[in-house]
């Protein structure tokens, strides 16, 4: 397995596991397009791939580093992770996770955060199986 930088020419790609990821929202896929060029250009975020020997994508993940008070200082927040259904349960979700806390360390991050919707059960046993805590309730305001 090898960690891949996204690139703007994987948008296919990227976009084929943002659709799973959510599964129960709707994307524009233009809209979704400039987001990914944007983070892709973003000095203070991070996307790549996990792909096999054959450079099969079996995974994708992507946050942003920022810096909080309640840290104080750099953190990491991992905003999407998801692994190809095909793929699950064969530790590439942990190789993703292991490859953020690389990048995480380099950039001097005193956590990583992620928060997770509700109906993502098996991904909230994940997480807790690697090692991270439930912190808080995530909260959200649409804006018109």
């Amino acid at each position: 397995m090898i960690t891949k930088q996204a690139t703007e020419q994987e948008f296919e790609q990227a976009f084929y596991f943002i659709e799973r990821l959510w599964d129960y929202n709707v994307y524009d896929k233009e809209a979704v397009r400039n987001v990914y060029k944007e983070i892709l250009a973003d000095e203070n975020s991070f996307a790549f791939f996990l792909c096999d020997e054959n450079g099969e994508y079996c995974g994708f993940c992507h946050g942003s580093f920022f810096l909080t008070f309640w840290m104080s200082g750099m953190t990491c927040y991992l905003a999407s992770i998801i692994t190809d259904e095909k793929y699950r349960g064969k530790g590439y979700g942990r190789l993703m996770v292991d490859h953020v806390k690389k990048l995480a360390k380099a950039r001097g991050c005193k956590a990583i955060i992620l928060d997770s919707g509700m109906p993502r059960k098996a991904a909230h046993v994940f997480y807790e199986r690697y090692g991270f805590e439930k912190s808080c309730y995530g909260f959200e305001l649409f804006l018109e």
